[in-house]
């Protein structure tokens, strides 16, 4: 069992997410980077995709009342006030605090042994902050369960493993990019736009160049995928994140590829950020050889 001292700026609990009940307007939800989710989950044992805490700004201070194996992918860690390692498989003793300190970027994970246990609703332990399902955002004194696990031998995490993080994100181009004039797709493949405080796990609001439409008109509703580059009317894009809505209206002029997602889970308001136009095979590529790069990034400690 984990006890919530203080629960950080915002908090959640955050699985592989609610997948499967789109077509009844279910957003998914989930972790915004789901790699830093996945390699925090490998360092305390656990399967892909178990419930894990994601922590943005700085994360929360928690008591446990066992012995906890727990990993830290992004931010900082102390045990009762003494600083611990971070990509690494760190035992919590029985009565001790764990205080997860300000992050690298904007988000960072928290896995437990065994996984975080609290009720699942569709399927899923998320928090979904666009339609309420799940937990809500971490509040002192909240108390969460943990599923039992033996406490598993030492990971650490091998960066170097990791490819690094590139300059712009890749997107592969959208469903409606023939919405669009042909100065207004040059605009968004070679230009700059800036994060807006505004962006959350919805989306990151972005302020560059307006991206003016060749048609008139608007579309019907449709599906959505998580890094779909809407453009709503003022031309300003919007890329969405892991907790956006099931649908939507405006023509998508691009999607962020699948590898580059934890990258735009990660973008800082007031940062810079840039796309690339790639092919079809390429985001399959690039994906595929990033799990092999996480396969090779958990070690033995």
């Amino acid at each position: 069992m984990i006890e919530v001292l203080t629960p950080g700026p915002f908090t959640t609990v955050q699985d592989s997410g609610r997948i499967g009940w789109a077509h009844l307007g279910v957003p998914v939800a989930g972790p915004a980077d789901w790699l830093s989710h996945l390699l925090a989950n490998r360092l305390v044992g656990n399967r892909d995709g178990a419930a894990a805490l994601e922590v943005t700004a700085a994360g929360p201070t928690l008591w446990v009342d066992r012995d906890t194996a727990v990993a830290v992918v992004g931010a900082s860690l102390q045990v009762d006030d003494e600083p611990a390692p971070t990509g690494r498989t760190v035992l919590v003793p029985a009565g001790s605090r764990a205080t997860v300190g300000g992050t690298d970027d904007v988000r960072a994970y928290l896995a437990v042994a065994g996984g975080i246990d609290v009720p699942p609703v569709l399927g899923s332990r998320s928090a979904d902050t666009l339609s309420g399902l799940g937990p809500g955002p971490l509040a002192a004194g909240d108390v969460l369960a943990v599923a039992p696990a033996d406490l598993p031998p030492v990971w650490m995490l091998d960066r170097h493993a990791l490819p690094q993080r590139r300059d712009a994100l890749r997107v592969i181009a959208g469903p409606h990019a023939d919405w669009f004039t042909e100065q207004a797709r040059r605009a968004f493949a070679g230009g700059s736009y800036d994060v807006s405080p505004s962006s959350d796990r919805v989306g990151v609001r972005l302020d560059g160049p307006r991206l003016a439409r060749s048609r008139e008109g608007e579309l019907p509703t449709e599906g959505m995928a998580t890094g779909a580059l809407q453009v709503p009317p003022d031309g300003a894009p919007i890329l969405l994140l892991a907790n956006h809505g099931a649908t939507g209206g405006y023509p998508v002029i691009g999607v962020v590829v699948r590898a580059d997602l934890p990258a735009a889970g990660q973008l800082r308001p007031g940062a810079t950020v840039q796309f690339t136009v790639v092919e079809r095979d390429q985001a399959v590529a690039a994906y595929l050889d990033l799990r092999a790069a996480a396969d090779r990034a958990v070690v033995v400690g």
